[in-house]
């Protein structure tokens, strides 16, 4: 663990306070998000917002990034401010962060779905050790990249932003489950929205996939809205997923799970040795069983970017390349259904999926967030239940 985390720490740097308002530039584009998290505030240090402690409700957040014109960066980069003020030249900058109450939020978000070709909203949930700030700036990233109109949501819940923070995390993972259901009530009850689609990544997955299985036994099913749920490298057990999907595999299922694997994710590796060598499901080999059968059964198409070129050391992040990302953006932007088969997109990749199970498109990014050793320098606090003003999100 001390080796992973030391040489990932030297392979990049993580942001920390950069949340500052900058000026922009004329060829830059603009990423606006509507962010929801179970995070705490933080008033101090400025360009923070939000810290790794456990918040005491749903808090919500508008803001604006500007992406540096495109001879500046290649596609999945994120290329941070070394300094402040950033050159909105080079650097990913920051237009505009505000607090939100919930009022401010649903009038938001109300203004951009109707302004949003086909009404289509696209949510992203991150992985383990990511800090607030990783998490904006690669969604915007995706977003950007992707260049497709969708109304972004970032959910973002209480990372402690450290590899040694495993434990921490997979329990702020379970404390969000009803904060984020009640962001999927409010957006599948909201009549001006017509499809969502979920992009989870990593220990993301769990905090996903919990809620959408809860979600499914209070209904009885998910609703038709929910179109897509894209596991990126998800760290979920793979008995344990086997049961998640069995309560939401309910007939007709209207939503298309679509899993991104890499079997050389040196991340999912560690969380494996962690969870005393169970198997992570974005690490199998979808073509062994009980693998092929839990996939098969649970109607779960699969993506397999193994051996893809990854500027990540740890292979974590593959799908957040500006290859698969562009990829996925052109198909949606063409109308195309995330599950139609023909034309899709292991074949726009070029790679190819193993096994007897059907490739199919669909749409996995997420923060790449390595482990390393720099800690969350906001101090924790004790939380309260979110439950009951997750709650009136949808009254």
């Amino acid at each position: 663990m001390i080796a992973l985390s030391a040489t990932a720490a030297g392979c990049s740097s993580r942001p920390y306070g950069t949340l500052v308002v900058g000026p922009s530039a004329p060829d830059a584009s603009q990423v606006d998000l509507l962010v929801a998290t179970t995070r705490a505030p933080v008033a101090e240090p400025p360009g923070v917002m939000f810290g790794g402690s456990r918040g005491r409700g749903l808090d919500f957040a508008d803001i604006v990034v500007s992406i540096p014109p495109a001879g500046a960066r290649q596609p999945g980069d994120v290329t941070l401010p070394s300094s402040l003020p950033a050159n909105p030249e080079r650097d990913f900058t920051i237009l505009r962060a505000d607090r939100m109450d919930l009022a401010q939020a649903k009038a938001n978000f109300d203004a951009r779905i109707r302004r949003t070709p086909g009404r289509r909203v696209l949510i992203f949930v991150h992985g383990f050790n990511t800090r607030f700030e990783e998490a904006v700036y690669r969604f915007a990233q995706i977003v950007h990249d992707a260049r497709v109109d969708v109304a972004p949501v970032l959910f973002t819940w209480p990372s402690g932003g450290n590899v040694t923070d495993y434990v921490y995390d997979r329990d702020s993972a379970v404390y969000s489950r009803d904060a984020f259901e009640a962001v999927l009530q409010a957006l599948v009850k909201d009549p001006n929205v017509d499809s969502i689609s979920i992009l989870a990544h990593s220990m993301g997955n769990y905090l996903a996939v919990e809620s959408l299985r809860q979600m499914s036994i209070r209904d009885r099913g998910l609703s038709p809205k929910i179109r897509d749920v894209m596991l990126a490298s998800p760290d979920i057990d793979v008995d344990v997923f086997r049961r998640q999907i069995a309560e939401i595999d309910a007939e007709p299922r209207p939503t298309q799970f679509s899993l991104f694997i890499s079997r050389d994710d040196r991340a999912l590796g560690l969380s494996s040795f962690l969870a005393r060598d169970s198997t992570r499901l974005g690490a199998l080999d979808p073509a062994k069983e009980p693998y092929r059968s839990i996939l098969e059964q649970g109607r779960v198409q699969v993506i397999d970017l193994t051996g893809m070129a990854s500027g990540d050391f740890t292979n974590h992040g593959r799908f957040a390349s500006g290859e698969v990302v562009g990829a996925i953006g052109q198909r949606l932007a063409e109308g195309q259904s995330l599950t139609d088969a023909k034309g899709g997109l292991v074949e726009s990749l070029g790679t190819f999926t193993s096994g007897a199970i059907n490739a199919a498109t669909g749409v996995a990014t997420g923060a790449v967030a390595a482990p390393s050793e720099v800690f969350d320098p906001t101090k924790r606090e004790r939380s309260v239940d979110t439950a009951a003003q997750a709650r009136s999100l949808t009254q």
